[in-house]
């Protein structure tokens, strides 16, 4: 996920509101896209809609705590850790770190000393994926090149797309059944200053509808879902046998 491309998610998780929302407001307006939660089952709930890459995680969380939920993190992902601790926590630190943490950042939170660990981790957890990411993604006779930018149909032909439309195809596809929100498309191609943007994204679905779908009236890949958003339904797969983390 490139960020001049896509707005990199991150996830808050911690107890207090008053974290979450001052690290919330912050990280947004550096221009991440932020989800929180109190507690590990709601991080759950939320990664199973949308994927993150970092979260910043209070080590004493009630429930599972954050050391139970950085070994559990890091056993399914290459996601970017950062725990968030007490001044006096050196011992859960170190167990942090050899859990699969990648950094750790002391409370009171110093927003000019969490910013630049932030940018790093997360250009660290981009290169590991773009080392093993697909270069060709498929979905049904469709092939998406996502390096040369390219659609082709089951004929082989190239399939003309606006730098819009191919972007918001790669995040579909990279998304496949997950149930995505118009706020969340719009972050994801970084076209944040349209007067509508409901109006947008609506707009590029129904291009794209027109260039992928047998019958765009009665689409059966990119799905509306009433007030929510859109559900890509077809079966996304790489090309190659790289899968990414």
């Amino acid at each position: 996920m490139l960020q001049s491309r896509t707005a990199q998610r991150i996830a808050v998780v911690d107890d207090d509101p008053s974290i979450r929302e001052t690290l919330e407001g912050f990280l947004e307006a550096e221009g991440y896209d932020i989800c929180c939660a109190a507690d590990a089952d709601e991080l759950d709930r939320m990664m199973r809609v949308q994927p993150v890459d970092l979260v910043l995680l209070d080590i004493r969380l009630p429930g599972r705590n954050g050391l139970s939920l950085t070994r559990e993190l890091r056993e399914k992902s290459e996601m970017g850790i950062i725990l968030i601790t007490g001044r006096n926590d050196k011992v859960d630190r170190i167990l942090g770190l050899e859990y699969g943490a990648d950094d750790y950042i002391a409370k009171p939170i110093d927003e000019r000393e969490l910013l630049p660990r932030v940018r790093n981790l997360l250009r660290r957890v981009e290169h590991s994926r773009s080392a093993t990411a697909p270069s060709t993604l498929s979905f049904g006779q469709f092939r998406l090149d996502t390096r040369g930018r390219s659609l082709t149909d089951p004929a082989g032909a190239t399939v003309p797309l606006t730098t819009a439309e191919f972007d918001l195809l790669l995040v579909f596809v990279r998304n496949a059944g997950h149930v995505m929100s118009r706020e969340r498309l719009i972050s994801a191609i970084k076209r944040r200053r349209f007067e509508s943007m409901d109006r947008t994204i609506d707009t590029l679905v129904r291009r794209l509808r027109r260039k992928i779908e047998t019958d765009p009236d009665n689409p059966h890949l990119i799905k509306t879902v009433h007030g929510t958003g859109y559900l890509f339904s077809g079966s996304a797969a790489a090309d190659d046998n790289r899968t990414r983390t």
